[in-house]
């Protein structure tokens, strides 16, 4: 064997080399994936869990006579929550009803039913704006196919029915008004009678705060005996039952990803684990500013590197609650893979990274 030779046979066999060559050809294989990958089935670690958080504040001032409530128990629509002492408001009530008797005796008519039938509305009324909150977040969900069309034609029927019988109440109420007869309907203390007596059974009413829907209670930092404020938070609802991901994707990546695009998730509190949902919609604007106020300067951020950072914009995904029941926290950490495109390849290859990403969990 000649010197030559020997010299070829070391270089085919130089270790460095070839461990050099494979390293390249991995680097380039993983670059031109990182490349394909985040334009076609892009995926975050940037995703959090959300859902609407509900100051619970109080609408009329007083001692807090019972708290029905625990800290991060779980409540039904309707559950009581909380209750004011109630003795002032009614007390307001009874000087009101007084009011409109002497107001009726001044013109002699008699002011009674009239009493009655505003209760009647009042309560009515308030059942349903109570019944038309919690329906429109029916109705959104159904839209969004999370709740079937049955549950919303429900939701649908409630409101009716609620908006009849307050119809019938105001029927009551006008019929009442009719036997005062002419000059005491249009008496004028008469009228501001009735308007007083409406504002003190509406107070009355609100000393009692109930749930506003199936949610959770959190932040409880009050017990019997504290003093509400109008409008001071007392503690939070979040809402169970309209929950949703918000994963923040790189701009360049955005362009593949619409409406009912498929994606699967993980969930930092359940670890291996995945889950499957849909994107809803996109984020068309995002604040890049921290000036522009009125009366203010504009902020300008300079880029201390060669290549400025990347902006993110919100995607919005939804997923079948009941699949996630116990796991989910509002603000827990997620991993969001997006399948925005029909190649089994790459789908494939985006499909085991977001379960090797699941077990990784585990230990980070």
């Amino acid at each position: 064997m000649t010197e030559e030779n020997k010299a070829t046979e070391v270089t085919m066999h130089d270790p460095v080399k070839r461990i050099t060559r494979i390293a390249l050809i991995i680097i380039a294989i993983v670059f031109v994936w990182y490349v394909i990958a985040d334009r076609l089935a892009p995926w975050t670690d940037q995703a959090r869990v959300q859902a609407y958080v509900v100051p619970v504040v109080s609408q009329v001032a007083g001692r807090v006579i019972d708290v029905n409530v625990g800290k991060d128990q779980e409540v039904q629509q309707g559950d009581v929550l909380l209750k004011i002492d109630p003795a002032d408001y009614e007390l307001a009530v009874e000087n009101a009803r007084t009011n409109l008797e002497l107001a009726g005796q001044d013109i002699g008519a008699d002011t009674a039913s009239v009493s009655t039938a505003q209760a009647k509305v009042v309560e009515a009324q308030a059942n349903v704006d109570h019944l038309i909150a919690q329906s429109k977040r029916v109705f959104e969900l159904e839209e969004k196919q999370i709740y079937s069309k049955a549950r919303g034609d429900k939701a649908r029927a409630s409101v009716v029915k609620a908006q009849a019988q307050m119809d019938s109440a105001k029927a009551e109420l006008v019929k009442a008004k009719q036997l005062l007869g002419v000059k005491g309907k249009e008496n004028p203390k008469i009228r501001s009678a009735i308007a007083k007596l409406k504002k003190a059974q509406i107070d009355l009413s609100r000393t009692t705060i109930l749930a506003p829907s199936h949610g959770g209670i959190t932040n409880l930092k009050i017990d019997t005996g504290h003093y509400a404020s109008v409008g001071t938070p007392l503690m939070t609802f979040i809402e169970v039952d309209n929950v949703w991901i918000k994963a923040n994707l790189r701009e360049n990546s955005i362009a593949n990803v619409s409406e009912e695009t498929p994606v699967e998730f993980i969930l930092d509190s359940a670890p291996g684990r995945v889950f499957q949902g849909k994107v809803s919609s996109k984020g068309f604007a995002v604040s890049h500013e921290r000036g522009g106020e009125i009366g203010g300067l504009e902020t300008i951020e300079n880029s201390a590197g060669w290549l400025r950072d990347a902006q993110r914009f919100p995607v919005y995904v939804t997923f079948d609650v009941d699949s996630t029941k116990g796991l989910l926290r509002v603000g827990g950490q997620a991993d969001v893979q997006f399948y925005s495109t029909d190649s089994w390849i790459i789908n494939s290859l985006g499909w085991v990274w977001i379960r090797l990403l699941s077990w990784l969990s585990y230990v980070y």
